[in-house]
């Protein structure tokens, strides 16, 4: 599978007043064609840092990005052509019908078929939007316009930052499935960044985790499912007296007291019938028990050294 974006050392530092301000620290990823990748960070991580630097909105101060095998500004310029960006908020005009933004970018982006426009509104579910001017769209609407102008040209890749932020669930329920069809349909590439991790999950098919600037860990879903740890989720009556009984009488050291008074124990859990009898044997009355494994965003918490109360 070839690679159509490459980073290879890439630092951008901000100078202000005198200071230096490192947001992307010597990060190196690849991203493969035909795969949807999610940019994960917290704010101030730097994902939209580096998009902005794939973009070619903002110069790497140290490193090299490559797209298409290309590199060099001069070469980069050429084949960002295959590349449709939506970084922030989408850029539309309000007085204008989504039809009428349409038109600008197919004239700005050089798209000879008119008939594009039609086929994407509907796409994206604005078909019936007729002569409406676009600040009358709920945020949802916007996007999807910003993701039917994106989608104009026929890109290889699209980068999107943020493409669900300040959505209500209908409205990201809505995107993710234009994402999802565009990646397992029509095998466009994706980098997608958001901070709402579920999405995330549900949509992409590999995940780079960033943190301080620094890359974290570039692995496919299939590694983050093999590499999350199965635990055993555990509620009972006195759960503070339980986690004194496991650790001691049962020797297991390995578990994590979570919100909603709940034991997550990570060892000893091969036999759950036996550990069951021994729970119960101690006087304990469960509640809940059984075998789980870890989320997306526990294993980005644990990954980062972060923690949830």
């Amino acid at each position: 599978m070839s690679s159509v974006i490459s980073l290879n050392n890439v630092t951008k530092t901000y100078k202000h007043k005198g200071k230096k301000n490192t947001v992307v620290d010597n990060v190196s990823f690849e991203i493969e064609q035909g795969h949807i990748y999610g940019l994960i960070g917290p704010n101030g991580a730097g994902k939209t840092t580096i998009m902005k630097m794939i973009g070619g909105l903002a110069m790497p101060t140290d490193g090299e990005i490559s797209l298409f095998g290309k590199k060099g500004e001069k070469e980069l310029d050429k084949v960002r052509d295959r590349i449709s960006f939506m970084i922030e908020m989408p850029i539309i005009e309000g007085g204008m019908t989504a039809k009428q933004n349409m038109e600008f970018i197919r004239y700005i982006r050089g798209v000879a078929d008119d008939k594009r426009i039609d086929e994407m509104l509907e796409f994206v579910g604005l078909g019936d939007t007729d002569d409406k001017p676009v600040k009358r769209f709920s945020l949802g609407m916007k996007q999807r316009l910003g993701i039917g102008m994106a989608l104009l040209p026929d890109p290889d890749v699209l980068v999107l930052d943020e493409p669900v932020n300040g959505l209500d669930p209908e409205g990201i329920a809505y995107v993710r499935h234009i994402l999802k069809r565009l990646g397992v349909e029509d095998k466009k590439t994706i980098l997608i960044s958001s901070h709402l991790l579920t999405e995330l999950y549900e949509l992409c098919t590999d995940f780079i985790i960033i943190n301080e600037g620094k890359l974290v860990e570039k692995l496919s879903k299939e590694e983050m499912i093999e590499h999350a740890r199965n635990y055993v989720s555990l509620k009972t009556d006195r759960i503070s007296e339980t986690a004194a009984f496991i650790e001691k009488k049962l020797l297991i050291k390995d578990f994590k007291v979570r919100e909603k008074e709940e034991l997550r124990l990570y060892e000893g859990i091969d036999d759950i019938v036996k550990l069951s009898k021994a729970i119960t044997d101690a006087g304990f009355i469960i509640t809940r028990l059984c075998e789980e494994g870890e989320s997306l965003e526990e294993y980005y918490l644990e990954k980062t050294g972060k923690t949830v109360e």
